[in-house]
């Protein structure tokens, strides 16, 4: 969605505030408006001095229009106990989002229950849902309890719905419609008292034209829709994140760097980020680690790739002379993020940006195993 004309002359007067050169410019095409900027030192300084209380909703920071409503949604989602689904891009917070909604709700004190439902092996998705009773399928030695029932008087996060089996999709809308479920070898039905929160990168309405989704279960998970925007839609949060990130981890390694240098914050908000947050995260608390001084500077941020420019990140921040090709770029970064994490996918993932299942997927592609 692009900034309306509002949102351009909300910039306009934002930039003039900030120091910004005469040099700047504001496109708008199409109804998107492209930021092309020329940092000054006062500008830089005017940002960094924006780190406000009223800019953050829990763990989820953001000063952007977009983010100060979906604030609002949160607080409106919190209040009552109407399903939500939870909809943007991979690393924008949809977790950190539903957790806000069940730490603000009368369900607070009930537990939080997270599935991700495209970690679970397929076959056995059924029985982490609905548990299972002992001798329903070969190895079942127990009984089991299912999330369904962990999260009783809790909220139940459905990250990734988009992911789910259409067999199992039946069954939970069902579940959803009746607030009731067997054990899968049981015969008794078992009534929950949960609110159902969910999660997805995809665009359900074309998964449901190319029949990978039911309508009807999209309608039951979408009555209080939330659409988080990407992290290039609200660039003038970047460094707020990025001084939030910076404290973090200074702290948590003990170092002294106290602010990031003018350079590091322009390339900061000239890159893309398609990881979002979770990718500017795991820039910071990298470049935490290589910087030496006591600013962040350029060379300790792993982002070489400009909005506008050709460059390719490289595998060391040291090392700017490779010129890869964007396969082998992603085939030496997917290695290097697996060696530096003994081969743990889930910390391999974090590092690089993405989550579990997309760095599988180009595993796959790559031919590469932990």
């Amino acid at each position: 969605m692009g900034y309306k004309r509002p949102m351009k002359l909300f910039l306009e007067q934002n930039l003039l505030i900030c120091g910004f050169t005469e040099r700047d410019r504001l496109h708008q095409t199409n109804g998107y408006i492209e930021l092309t900027l020329t940092f000054t030192k006062a500008g830089i300084m005017a940002l960094q001095n924006e780190f406000e209380t009223n800019h953050s909703f829990g763990e989820i920071i953001g000063k952007n229009k977009k983010m100060q409503h979906l604030f609002t949604q949160i607080q409106i989602a919190a209040a009552g106990d109407i399903t939500v689904l939870i909809q943007g891009e991979t690393g924008t917070g949809k977790e950190l989002i539903a957790k806000s909604i069940h730490d603000n709700s009368p369900r607070k004190a009930g537990p939080f229950v997270v599935i991700n439902c495209t970690a679970i092996p397929a076959e056995l998705i059924e029985s982490v849902l609905f548990g299972h009773e002992r001798g329903a399928f070969t190895g079942a030695t127990e009984r089991r309890i299912g999330m369904f029932e962990q999260a009783n008087t809790g909220t139940l996060f459905l990250d990734e719905i988009g992911d789910m089996p259409l067999t199992l999709q039946t069954k939970l809308l069902r579940v959803l419609q009746e607030r009731e479920f067997q054990r899968i070898g049981g015969t008794s039905n078992i009534s929950i008292d949960i609110r159902v929160l969910a999660a997805t990168n995809r665009d359900l309405q074309i998964s449901i034209q190319q029949a990978f989704f039911r309508p009807d279960l999209y309608h039951r998970l979408s009555a209080f829709p939330i659409t988080v925007p990407p992290l290039r839609d609200r660039r003038e949060d970047i460094p707020i994140l990025a001084d939030h990130f910076l404290k973090k981890y200074a702290a948590a390694t003990e170092k002294t760097i106290r602010d990031i240098s003018t350079d590091a914050l322009q390339m900061l908000m000239q890159h893309d980020f398609p990881g979002n947050v979770r990718e500017l995260e795991n820039a910071v608390e990298r470049a935490v680690l290589y910087e030496t001084t006591d600013r962040l500077q350029p060379q300790s941020l792993l982002l070489h790739q400009t909005r506008g420019g050709s460059q390719l990140a490289t595998s060391d921040p040291m090392d700017a002379t490779d010129i890869l090709t964007l396969k082998e770029a992603e085939r030496r970064a997917i290695i290097k993020a697996l060696k530096t994490t003994g081969g743990n996918i889930s910390a391999a993932a974090r590092t690089l940006g993405i989550d579990r299942s997309t760095l599988y997927q180009k595993m796959e592609k790559h031919n590469l195993r932990p």
